[in-house]
């Protein structure tokens, strides 16, 4: 009845492809409707249709309804079928092999020891923090982890749960992949179109997230829920990039997910008062540049069960990284060059190494190539100016 208070009229089927039903189903309600004189025919429409428009006490029950919630999209999934999905979707069902996780990270430059750490840290589905110095890729790590798992799953478009309409899909942290057509796996005039293909979730949170961001948010002015982050990311990854610098106080987000990390479990607050159970499955990456000891107490880090510190790379490992990385970005690889970069800046300077400076040095080499007309190589002259504009200030 909303859509046809929006809309003024609308065909069975339109209506039918609005909220994602069958329009068998949906036939049958119209019908329902005429007979209480909810709705009224306009005309005939194509394949055994009308063309409906709402009557004096259909419009009247529509706009009191609209009153509450604007929401007119895709028919609600109850919380019942979504909580089953997850549990037929979750990480724990899932079991990445070495192969899949060397795939996973396929464009990043990890050593046998740290895909070992990561490797049992994927498979258990739970919790992991990922900390070291900056520049070394932990982000870049977390951002990938997902890849491991399987690629796809199916989330509902909005949940209904006691009147309450909350948006679960959201085009921004999910990634839609439709059905391929005419493949014979699947026939999609059977799939349920109230639920989206996504790809497996990697939501990302850094310095923004608030408390208001891990409950439930209501939209005064139409009435419909927003889900939080916890629950967009069900089935997926969630990352806490930057841990430890949130606007929110540490302790206040420790207290919120100190059971849910431990139960597997979520306890939301709705508008209307009431409190609802929903899943929390999830793998939970905290990146952080700080020791993780600092930042929060033992009780919190026995629920984080893997702690993998993200080291500096090795002389080899960073001179390897020229040597991939140059020709990728059109740049002539000399290792005459790369050996004076490391004994001129590195070593005589006492200069960590870092996983990103061999792009980042690159990439002002690149910069400077095509500002002065030149080919793009690489010489210590070169190198002298990207390590003068690059470590100007650390």
């Amino acid at each position: 009845m909303k859509y046809l208070l929006a809309r003024g009229e609308a065909s069975g089927r339109a209506a039918a492809d609005q909220i994602k039903l069958p329009f068998v189903l949906v036939d049958q309600l119209l019908r329902r409707m005429k007979l209480e004189r909810l709705v009224a025919h306009r005309c005939d429409a194509p394949m055994n249709d009308y063309v409906y428009e709402l009557g004096e006490l259909g419009r009247e029950r529509a706009r009191r309804y609209s009153q509450h919630c604007t929401y007119f999209g895709a028919a609600p999934v109850s919380l019942k079928d979504y909580v089953k999905s997850v549990q037929a979707q979750s990480l724990t069902q899932q079991r990445p092999t070495a192969e899949e996780l060397k795939a996973a990270f396929g464009d990043l430059l990890l050593n046998r020891r740290m895909l070992d750490r990561l490797g049992p840290a994927v498979n258990s589905g739970r919790g992991l923090f990922l900390y070291g110095a900056p520049g070394n890729g932990k982000t870049s790590i977390a951002e990938r982890v997902t890849a491991a798992f399987g690629p796809y799953i199916w989330v509902p478009r909005a949940l209904g749960i006691d009147g309450e309409i909350i948006r679960l899909f959201d085009p921004v942290n999910h990634h839609e992949v439709p059905l391929p057509e005419n493949t014979g796996l699947i026939d999609p005039r059977k799939v349920d179109r109230r639920w989206v293909r996504i790809r497996r979730p990697t939501i990302i949170a850094g310095g923004e997230l608030t408390m208001a961001a891990l409950e439930v948010t209501l939209n005064t002015s139409t009435g419909i829920c927003e889900a939080p982050l916890q629950l967009k990311s069900n089935c997926g990854t969630l990352v806490i990039d930057d841990f430890g610098r949130q606007r929110m106080p540490i302790h206040e987000l420790l207290n919120r997910w100190i059971v849910p990390l431990e139960k597997r479990y979520d306890f939301l607050n709705l508008p209307n008062g009431k409190k609802i159970c929903v899943p929390f499955d999830q793998l939970i990456v905290f990146s952080t540049n700080l020791e993780p000891r600092e930042l929060v107490d033992e009780a919190f880090l026995r629920r984080i069960p893997y702690k993998i510190e993200v080291v500096d790379p090795s002389e080899e490992e960073f001179r390897n990284l020229f040597e991939v990385l140059a020709p990728k970005m059109g740049i002539q690889y000399d290792a005459a060059a790369v050996d004076y970069l490391v004994e001129r800046h590195y070593k005589r300077v006492g200069r960590a190494f870092r996983f990103c400076q061999p792009r980042d040095l690159l990439l002002q080499v690149l910069n400077y190539c095509k500002y002065a007309d030149i080919a793009p190589r690489m010489s210590s002259e070169l190198f002298d100016l990207a390590v003068d504009n690059y470590f100007a200030v650390m």
